[in-house]
């Protein structure tokens, strides 16, 4: 079965697709234990056991939606557990009355009003929308089309190419003076082949084109051309974000660990929703602190 994992506050909350009913169910336990910010499996098994209890003496239809479907088990054997489907998921968070409960509904619910929160609602658009024209894919013009679209309305800076020099963690991005003719070098170099593409994904790190939003824009900018050249896209919910974040910090001297990374994510499941809902929901993931 198709499995999806988001994560709020780095906490995993999985969840399965249905394909009879066309509709997810997601983990009961895991949704306790991200409200709760508790980890350990038995105590959120044990505090559901008692809200499920208690919802049964108040005579809650919840309890009588839940159904059961197999999930890992911290054990590693895939046991049945716990589901309840997206209003179900909503009503169980409303039951938990702990003020962590209104944060959670707002992720789940994508009614995030943070800046994140409304360009990843804008990042599921448009990947469904596939609005970026196929003559632009891979060029600094359709990057820009990209970042325009995740932030527009949120930074006044959406789709316009720094004129600041920035740098992160001690490492300087191109120079601001020097940044168009870099951005037309890159416009020129090859995409035919996977290394040639990771190439060039690399070398617009380096150049990092805009004053915020440049890992979120440019991972779907490589998915694009990935998608256009090799029929390819990548799978980043198999790419660890501390190894991610640090093959990246490390590709402007020596590319192999993020190429080993994005070559053992691949899949040619370019057309499956699922592959890119996910790859957002990373991608964001990748972002926060």
């Amino acid at each position: 079965m198709k499995t999806s994992i988001r994560f709020y506050k780095d906490r995993e909350v999985r969840a399965i697709w249905d394909d009879e009913r066309a509709k997810w169910w997601f983990s009961v336990l895991d949704v306790v234990g991200a409200i709760n910010e508790q980890d350990d499996y038995a105590k959120n098994r044990n505090y559901w056991k008692y809200l499920k209890n208690k919802l049964k003496q108040e005579n809650n239809q919840l309890v009588s939606v839940t159904t059961q479907l197999k999930l890992m088990a911290p054990d590693g054997k895939m046991r049945l557990s716990d589901v309840l489907d997206f209003d179900g998921i909503t009503a169980l968070a409303k039951t938990i009355k702990n003020d962590k409960s209104v944060g959670f509904l707002d992720w789940f619910t994508y009614s995030d009003n943070t800046i994140d929160g409304k360009s990843k609602k804008k990042a599921y658009e448009f990947m469904e929308g596939n609005l970026v024209d196929d003559g632009d894919v891979g060029t600094t013009k359709g990057l820009q089309q990209i970042h325009a679209y995740l932030f527009g309305g949120l930074y006044d800076f959406a789709g316009k190419i720094r004129t600041k020099t920035i740098s992160k963690g001690g490492f300087t991005f191109c120079v601001a003076q020097y940044l168009e003719q870099a951005l037309q070098t890159i416009d020129r170099m090859p995409e035919n082949t996977f290394d040639e593409i990771v190439d060039k994904y690399v070398e617009m790190n380096v150049a990092h084109p805009f004053m915020e939003g440049n890992g979120r824009s440019t991972r779907i900018w490589l998915d694009l051309i990935l998608k256009k050249r090799l029929k390819r896209c990548v799978d980043w919910s198999r790419i660890n974000k501390n190894d991610y974040l640090s093959a990246m910090e490390r590709s402007s001297a020596d590319s192999s660990a993020i190429r080993g990374l994005l070559a053992n994510a691949l899949t040619d499941r370019i057309d499956d929703r699922e592959i890119f809902m996910k790859g957002i929901d990373y991608s964001y993931y990748y972002e926060e602190n």
